[in-house]
């Protein structure tokens, strides 16, 4: 149990930190002169960065010791943190963001998140497994709403004329850094519980876990892609450039889009008891796609803020499910590479798409990546749902 509230409470943090810079990251670019498709690809090469670390922790992470692994990924965030905070150079800019794997998605997606997740269902009874996780989720979604709404931070600054514009933010970015060094206190004092003691030379699975890790995998990748037009960076971009709104509006509501994400997370865990976790994540998903179509061609903010709103209540049921099921479907024993591949090709995915997005609102229309990452999802639930709803756990 001590360690179970040792990974909640660094989730939880991390959390605060991702969904501050997820909000604030699109902002601090535009206003230190960058244009859309630059900041496209430096959300893509945080993202990017995330790939890589999530794929060395998957197939590294049991060997080389899960407190260690989650501890060196804090290390690495912060000191990217600070060089965003230092340069203006895209270039450098860049390279900050791919080494500190800066999470644009403005949700916890990254490589800590990894481990935790493999870690997490040996703390609780298999009863008890897609509670935890929801628990988990509705941890991580406060913390995003709290980050988010302390994005906003900085107009409050700029208004009452104690820092201009750009200062403000760099300031803010600062203090993302040290956030996101936190984390590294509770993993300090996780037991040699959380590790693995029968770690083999090389991690196996078995010939049903890597079918079943192939389909998923398939899927999943297909949803990621759809998820990398829909970075909160990019959503942020979005509002500002579309709306004219700046962080004070920006913030409160992804404050109020976390929240919503945090009380659905209980409600799915609700739910897959009673209609089943495929179930649960496609029934849920295709209406909250549907939310966000209606989002691109909102009149006005309000109306857009709103339809957002209901959509990001839908959107999130299907995390818990989706991370309880998979571990359901595999081994103990094959928990990390699971967690680890099928989180891996989430961020390859991921990487991909802002770079895309960001041209496509910078040449084409801004709402078009809406458009498009939502028509994908909503392809990606149906083939979801036809392949795997007779996969019991």
């Amino acid at each position: 149990m001590r360690d179970q509230r040792l990974l909640y409470l660094a989730a939880f943090i991390r959390a605060l930190a991702t969904g501050f810079i997820g909000v604030l990251l699109g902002v601090y670019l535009a206003q230190i002169g960058l244009d859309a498709g630059t900041v496209g690809v430096i959300v893509s090469a945080g993202l990017g960065g995330a790939a890589a670390g999530t794929f060395l922790v998957t197939f590294l992470g049991d060997r080389l010791g899960h407190r260690r692994v989650l501890l060196a990924v804090t290390l690495l965030t912060a000191a990217g943190g600070v060089a965003l905070a230092l340069s203006s150079h895209p270039l450098i800019l860049g390279a900050a963001a791919l080494l500190g794997m800066v999470n644009g998605m403005g949700r916890d997606r990254g490589a800590a998140l990894v481990v935790e997740q493999a870690v997490l269902p040996a703390t609780v009874r298999e009863a008890e497994r897609t509670m935890a996780f929801a628990k988990y989720n509705v941890l991580q979604d406060i913390g995003h709403a709290v980050g988010g709404l302390a994005a906003g931070f900085p107009a409050l600054l700029q208004e009452s004329g104690v820092l201009a514009g750009a200062p403000s933010l760099r300031w803010s970015v600062a203090a993302y850094a040290a956030l996101s060094l936190a984390p590294a206190a509770a993993y300090l004092k996780l037991s040699t519980a959380v590790e693995r003691l029968d770690v083999s030379p090389l991690t196996r699975v078995s010939p049903e876990t890597r079918s079943i890790l192939w389909k998923l995998s398939s899927l999943f990748a297909i949803d990621s892609l759809a998820g990398g037009f829909l970075t909160t960076a990019l959503l942020s971009f979005f509002f500002y450039e579309r709306f004219g709104v700046g962080l004070g509006a920006i913030g409160p509501l992804f404050f109020a889009a976390r929240m919503a994400n945090a009380l659905s997370h209980l409600g799915a865990a609700w739910l897959a008891r009673r209609i089943g976790l495929v179930n649960t994540m496609v029934l849920t998903h295709i209406p909250s796609s549907l939310l966000l179509i209606s989002v691109a061609y909102a009149p006005s903010f309000p109306v857009a803020a709103l339809l957002f709103l209901l959509r990001e209540g839908l959107v999130e049921m299907d995390v818990p499910t989706r991370q309880s099921y998979v571990m359901a479907v595999v081994q103990p024993s094959e928990r990390t590479v699971a967690s680890g591949v099928t989180h891996l090709v989430r961020m390859g995915a991921w990487a991909v798409a802002p770079a895309f997005a960001g041209l496509l609102m910078e040449d084409v229309s801004l709402m078009l990546p809406l458009v498009i990452g939502a028509s994908m999802k909503i392809g990606y639930d149906l083939l979801l749902w036809r392949a795997f709803r007779h996969v019991k756990p």
